[in-house]
């Protein structure tokens, strides 16, 4: 059916707490629109990721907390209207304190999150895998933790630490544990740089765990049957569609370019008849023809001849 027909996912965060204890390990691949989410819900995977560095990427800024509460709400309804698996939400910081926190829970949660993601770091936040980040104190972070636990109906609370780049591993392991006593469902340790730091990370913080499996930063290249060994439950790729969908383009527009036509490369393209069925088209088509028959049964019920 198209998306404007289904029903919404009912309890999400009940859906991904069950997904995670029965997979041995959730690929979530991020989204950032409509589209590549039901292409990626056809395409098989269970879970998504609802990248905050792919949205404000897609909308031409920097990974630096630029974005308000109410677009990052609307992406996630948008989203979470067209498909019917749970959708992991990077808040950032969760846009405040404690107290903007449980807002922060209550309006993604109200939009559809299955999970909501709250990072330690301090504003202007930064892409963990730069240099340069600064961290909020473990008791603030704790207080941010409390208050989504408490905001929340079922949402998963995912904690990320980026203490890894600022105070070192250890520091990072400890505000870990902290964030599990606080209340935290998941633990999302940001940048670690080996395989082995992140076996030793799951042999210390007892909970479930979610990888950053990112391009172009601190932690190397990890399989996803390497991080399930390590004892990780969820694995994010949280750009790499965005990435691709921006080389993809760039490989098209230097083709218009160059040749004023694209005919040379219609096989690097969604075909109409490939993309009308992604979103149900002809059942929009059905859909609008069935409204206009009733109307015509009703009008002739009362001898009303028709306009158009």
């Amino acid at each position: 059916m198209a998306f404007l027909y289904r029903e919404p996912l009912e309890r999400p965060g009940l859906v991904l707490r069950e997904l995670i204890e029965k997979r041995d390990i959730v690929v979530a691949p991020g989204v950032y629109n409509p589209a590549v989410a039901l292409l990626a819900e056809r395409m098989g995977f269970e879970a998504l990721y609802l990248s905050g560095a792919a949205i404000t990427g897609s909308l031409a800024m920097p990974d630096l907390g630029l974005i308000t509460l109410s677009e990052l709400a609307m992406f996630t309804s948008y989203i979470t209207r067209v498909v019917r698996v749970p959708v992991i939400v990077d808040a950032d910081t969760g846009f405040g304190e404690a107290i903007n926190v449980e807002r922060t829970v209550r309006e993604l949660e109200r939009a559809g999150a299955a999970a909501i993601q709250i990072e330690d770091q301090v504003m202007p936040k930064k892409c963990g895998h730069l240099q340069g980040k600064a961290l909020i104190s473990p008791e603030d972070m704790v207080k941010k933790i409390i208050a989504a636990v408490g905001a929340r109906r079922d949402a998963l609370i995912v904690a990320r630490t980026d203490a890894r780049g600022v105070e070192g591993f250890e520091k990072a392991v400890e505000r870990a544990q902290l964030y599990v006593e606080a209340g935290a469902d998941i633990i999302f340790p940001e940048a670690l740089t080996s395989l082995e730091e992140f076996r030793e990370f799951a042999r210390r913080v007892k909970a479930p765990l979610l990888a950053n499996m990112t391009e172009f930063g601190k932690t190397p290249y990890i399989t996803v049957d390497q991080f399930r060994e390590a004892g990780y439950k969820i694995v994010i790729f949280p750009v790499t569609t965005f990435r691709a969908s921006l080389k993809a383009s760039e490989t098209v527009l230097r083709e218009i370019m160059e040749k004023g036509t694209q005919k040379d490369i219609l096989d690097k393209l969604y075909t109409r008849t490939e993309f009308y069925d992604l979103i149900g088209y002809h059942d929009y088509e059905k859909r609008d023809a069935e409204v206009s028959r009733k109307a015509e049964e009703l009008l002739a019920r009362h001898n009303h001849p028709r306009t158009g």
